[in-house]
């Protein structure tokens, strides 16, 4: 602290002076209550007959206290300068000649009190001990000059600084020639001190390269756009799309101004600033690698490539994948509502419908849940303004709860059902009869998926800790994949005719290639809870959901059948609510669908880990018509499903109410 702003250094040090007396007291009794104790019995027993003496303790007591006042009294006349004592006004001066007297009192070593009050008494008029002056010349000098007894003639800090004295001190001290002695303690808190700074250092060396990288690489990419464009190539990037890209530091409040107009919903940018940015700097620095097959040469043939990938492997750089995503985020932010279908029965509270499913030719979607029963609507009856209740076209009746249906997406008629009894059941929807049932699951059956490749072929997963495959031409299974946990979902890859993945109660996703399933083509870790759905984006890339509030995209170029595969997700979707209860998943063209127990639909996009547009449910009651738009009753969105010849979305809650949706 500057002594021009220390106007108490007398009572500071005084303070100190006090706690040492203290400490040299106490260190005085320990040593005569040793003593003591290695004494006779005589002096142990007259030691305990005083300390039953209360009058006699109180006296020592008392003795004691008036000693140490008498001592700080001593201190503080001799830390004051004459103005101090005769004005009482605390001064730089009045400061400079207090350190004075403690730069004396250190370097003057004095081993009785009797013999330091004394030199302490001469002191104060300017009289120093022969010895110590005559060994100590230099270091006299330098006292009698802070203790001068004019205030103007001491010196200010400036040229305590500059005096000889401090100077050689500091040169003694920089050559290492000084005997110092230095705990054990004060290393190792050095060292402590020097590992702390030296680690700061190289993170912040660390960071400095990672920004310049970044920056580098927006450089690139803004040069890049503009040099397409102002080529006028027919890329993926038009100049009204262009400033979107020209984003600055997050934490600016300038950056708003690199937006166009036609972004209307700013703060909903800004909000997601930092996960946009994060999602922009991670699949920048992603290697362009080219296919899976050219990655993984084990991987089960390719039948046909997403003309999406295709298009962003044309795309400029690493840049197509994050700016399809962007474009995304700003063209769409919301649900509109294209129809209804309120399907509730009256007679029964059981109305979650857990799993949509639509036909070949997306014209009739069945709906199937714990009522027991599985319903197949019309689409174009559904209507926004109707709050008529809708009747199914069909109505199947199942013996058990419903788990999941599947619609054949060949064979128009066949539906594929799983139920908690583990039946998996094979219905003809033209006329909602039962055709074939397959009963080798020894517990509740969560899932039955339809091979892409093979119509006939089909899959279902179970609490059993199993996977059976089935053909529509045989009564028994054709194989069994065994699971270490229970099995929640099944999906067969439509772009290989032999991959299969199911999602676990391990909180892990498996891949199997159908050919060889004794071990697993891939394992995928990294999610918190178990995973309840698994979807393929396309070749190279697919989604799982969990219950732990979130969604994960996988790059199946990064796995392996030796080892786990936990750098392979390359992007966490959150936003929506997801804890106990299955809610549905569904993608179509890069979009990522899905409920949340607050009721709402979500939906993503693979290139971003945020939220591009949301809808609540909000319906009259089939029953009474009032409205519970916001007040969920423990209700939730609990299944989804894509119509891809329209591009909307169908979405099923708790409570038995269907909507179709479309962003906007």
């Amino acid at each position: 602290m500057p002594w021009e702003h220390d106007t108490c250094g007398c009572q500071s040090l005084s303070g100190t002076k006090k706690q040492k007396l203290c400490e040299e007291r106490t260190s005085l009794k320990q040593q005569h209550h040793f003593d003591c104790n290695h004494g006779c019995d005589t002096n142990m027993f007259m030691e305990s007959s005083l300390c039953l003496d209360g009058s006699s303790y109180q006296h020592g007591f008392a003795e004691e206290k008036q000693f140490i006042s008498e001592t700080i009294q001593l201190e503080e006349k001799w830390y004051s300068c004459p103005e101090v004592l005769n004005d009482g006004t605390n001064t730089f001066s009045s400061n400079v000649y207090s350190l004075g007297v403690l730069v004396f009192e250190l370097l003057c070593n004095i081993e009785t009190l009797e013999a330091h009050s004394t030199v302490m008494f001469d002191m104060c008029h300017r009289i120093l001990p022969p010895k110590f002056l005559s060994q100590n010349a230099k270091e006299a000098g330098f006292c009698l000059w802070l203790l001068h007894p004019e205030p103007s003639s001491r010196p200010n800090t400036r040229m305590i600084l500059e005096s000889e004295f401090i100077r050689e001190l500091a040169a003694e001290l920089n050559s290492g020639n000084t005997n110092v002695i230095v705990s054990e303690d004060d290393v190792t808190d050095t060292e402590e001190l020097l590992n702390f700074l030296t680690s700061v250092g190289e993170e912040k060396k660390k960071q400095e390269a990672k920004l310049a990288e970044e920056l580098n690489c927006l450089n690139e990419d803004i040069k890049e756009v503009e040099r397409n464009h102002s080529y006028g190539t027919d890329s993926a990037f038009h100049l009204a799309q262009l400033n979107y890209l020209h984003f600055q530091d997050s934490s600016s409040t300038n950056i708003s101004r690199y937006f166009p107009s036609s972004f209307v919903d700013e703060a909903r940018f800004m909000s997601n600033i930092n996960q946009l940015e994060n999602s922009y700097f991670s699949m920048r620095f992603q290697s362009s690698d080219k296919s899976v097959m050219e990655n993984r040469l084990r991987l089960p043939h390719l039948e046909k490539v997403s003309n999406e990938v295709k298009r962003i492997q044309g795309s400029i750089g690493g840049l197509g994948p994050f700016f399809d995503g962007i474009c995304k985020f700003a063209r769409y932010s919301k649900f509109e509502e294209r129809g209804t279908l309120r399907n509730s029965d009256l007679l029964s509270s059981a109305n979650v419908i857990c799993a949509l499913s639509f036909d070949r030719d997306e014209d009739y979607i069945a709906a199937g849940g714990i009522s027991k029963k599985i319903k197949i609507f019309d689409l174009n009856a559904a209507s926004s303004d109707s709050v008529d209740i809708q009747y199914p076209v069909v109505e199947m009746t199942n013996k058990s709860k419903l788990s999941c249906v599947c619609w054949n997406s060949y064979i128009k008629n066949h539906l594929a059902s799983t139920d908690y009894d583990g039946v998996v059941q094979m219905w003809d929807a033209g006329t909602g009869q039962p055709l074939s049932q397959y009963m080798e699951h020894q517990k509740r059956a969560w899932s039955v998926h339809f091979s892409v490749s093979d119509p006939k072929m089909f899959a279902s997963g179970s609490d059993d800790c199993s996977i059976k495959l089935w053909n529509i031409s045989e009564r028994n299974s054709i194989g069994t994949i065994l699971s270490p946990a229970n099995v929640c979902c099944v999906q067969f890859s439509e772009y290989s005719t032999n991959l299969l993945f199911f999602g676990s109660a391990d909180y892990k996703v498996y891949g199997y290639d159908l050919r060889n399933t004794k071990i697993p083509w891939c394992t995928l870790a990294g999610h918190g809870k178990a995973v309840s759905y698994i979807k393929f984006i396309d070749a190279q890339t697919v989604v799982s959901a969990s219950t732990d509030n979130s969604l994960k995209l996988w790059d199946l170029k990064k796995t392996s059948s030796a080892e786990l595969a936990s750098d392979a997700c390359d992007l966490t979707f959150r936003g929506h609510s997801n804890e106990k209860n299955f809610v549905g998943l569904s993608v179509l063209d890069g979009y990522i669908a899905c409920g949340s127990e607050s009721n709402e639909v979500y939906c993503y996009h693979k290139y971003l880990p945020v939220p591009i547009a949301s809808h609540r449910f909000e319906s009259n009651d089939p029953i009474s018509g009032h409205s519970n738009s916001f007040d969920n009753n423990g209700q939730f969105v609990s299944s989804v499903c894509w119509r891809k010849k329209s591009n909307t979305l169908v979405a099923a809650n708790s409570v038995g109410i269907i909507k179709l949706l479309q962003m906007a």
